[in-house]
C-alpha cells in the first residue's frame, strides 16, 4: 500500500509541481523587479519561455545529454512524490541527490567547457549542502521518531521547537540549493553569471525546458521541507506552515538580490561549519537528552 502511496503521489506532485513552481518563478522575478525598480515580466513569463523551448527543433550535442536530464527530471518527481505522500524523508533525499548527480554528468557529457566548469562548481555545491541536509534528516528522525514526512501529524509539538538550530542551518543551505546569490556558482536563472549559462550552457530547446521544469520541482520539494518544520497534529499548523514557506521563500529573494557573489572556497567552507555548528551539536543535544 505505502508503493501504492508513493506513485498516486508522485503522479500529482508531476502534474501540481510545475504549476506551482512556474508561479513561484514568476512571482520570484517579479519581487525582483520590484526591488531593483523595474516593473517586471508577467506572472506567467516563466510558462511562456519554456512553452518556447519545447516548440524548438531539436537540437543536442550529443544522444546522452537529453537521457540523462530526463532521468534527473524523473528522480525529482519520485523524491517529491515520496516527501508529499507521507514516504520516508531520508530516501526523498537520496533520491533528490541522485537526480543532481544525472544533472551533473548529463553537464559533463557535452564536453563544453562552460559546461564542465559548471559541473565542477555543481559538483562543489553537493558537497557543500549535503551534510547539512542529512543532518537535518537524522535530527528529524530523532525528534519524531520516524523518518516518514507524515509523522508530524502526529506530534504534540512542532519538530522546530527541539530542532530549532538544525532548522536555521538548513536555511542556510537552502540559498545553496535554490540557486540563489552568494551561491549561484554553477549557473543562475538571472543575468549575472559569468560562465554564460554555467553547466546548461549546451542545453536547449526540450533539454533546457526539463531543466527549467525541474528546477520548479526542487523548489516546492525544497520549500516542503521548510514547511515539514512547523506541522505538527493540529490541523492550524498547516497554515502556520504555509506562512513560514512564504516568508522563507521571500527572504531567499531578498538575499538573492542583496549579497554578491563568493568564491567556491567560501561556499564549501561556510556550509561545513554551519553543518557541524547547526546539525551536529543540535543532533549531539538531543543524543543527551
Amino acid at each position: 500500500m505505502s508503493l501504492l502511496f508513493v506513485l498516486i503521489g508522485t503522479l500529482v506532485f508531476a502534474i501540481a509541481a510545475p504549476v506551482l513552481g512556474c508561479l513561484l518563478a514568476g512571482l520570484d522575478r517579479k519581487i525582483t523587479a520590484r526591488m531593483q525598480g523595474r516593473v517586471g515580466p508577467p506572472l506567467l513569463q516563466p510558462y511562456y519561455d519554456v512553452r518556447k523551448l519545447i516548440e524548438k527543433d531539436r537540437v543536442s550535442v550529443n544522444s546522452t545529454e537529453g537521457t540523462y536530464i530526463t532521468c534527473a527530471l524523473v528522480f525529482t518527481l519520485l523524491a517529491g512524490g515520496i516527501f508529499y505522500s507521507g514516504g520516508n524523508l531520508l530516501m526523498s533525499v537520496f533520491v533528490i541527490t541522485l537526480s543532481g548527480l544525472f544533472f551533473i554528468v548529463a553537464a559533463y557529457s557535452t564536453r563544453s567547457p562552460y559546461a564542465e566548469i559548471g559541473a565542477n562548481r555543481e559538483t562543489l555545491q553537493v558537497m557543500a549542502y549535503e551534510p547539512m541536509v542529512l543532518f537535518m534528516a537524522v535530527a528529524f528522525y530523532m525528534a519524531a521518531g520516524t523518518f516518514d514526512s507524515a509523522g508530524v501529524f502526529a506530534l504534540d509539538a512542532p519538530v522546530v521547537s527541539s530542532i530549532w538550530l538544525v532548522f536555521l542551518g538548513f536555511l542556510f543551505i537552502l540559498t545553496i540549493k535554490l540557486r540563489k546569490s552568494p551561491f549561484d556558482l554553477s549557473y543562475s536563472h538571472h543575468a549575472h553569471q559569468e560562465l554564460v549559462k554555467g553547466i546548461t550552457t549546451e542545453m536547449s530547446g526540450k533539454t533546457l525546458a526539463k531543466v527549467e521544469i525541474m528546477h520548479w520541482c526542487e523548489n516546492v520539494l525544497f520549500l516542503g521541507w521548510v514547511g515539514m518544520f512547523f506541522v505538527w497534529a493540529n490541523p492550524v499548523s498547516i497554515v502556520l506552515a504555509i506562512a513560514v514557506i512564504a516568508l522563507v521563500y521571500f527572504l531567499e529573494i531578498w538575499i538573492d538580490n542583496n549579497f554578491a557573489r563568493v568564491k567556491w572556497q567560501a561556499m564549501l567552507s561556510s556550509a561545513w561549519i554551519v553543518a557541524f555548528v547547526a546539525g551536529f551539536v543540535n543532533i549531539a543535544v538531543l543524543a543527551y537528552l
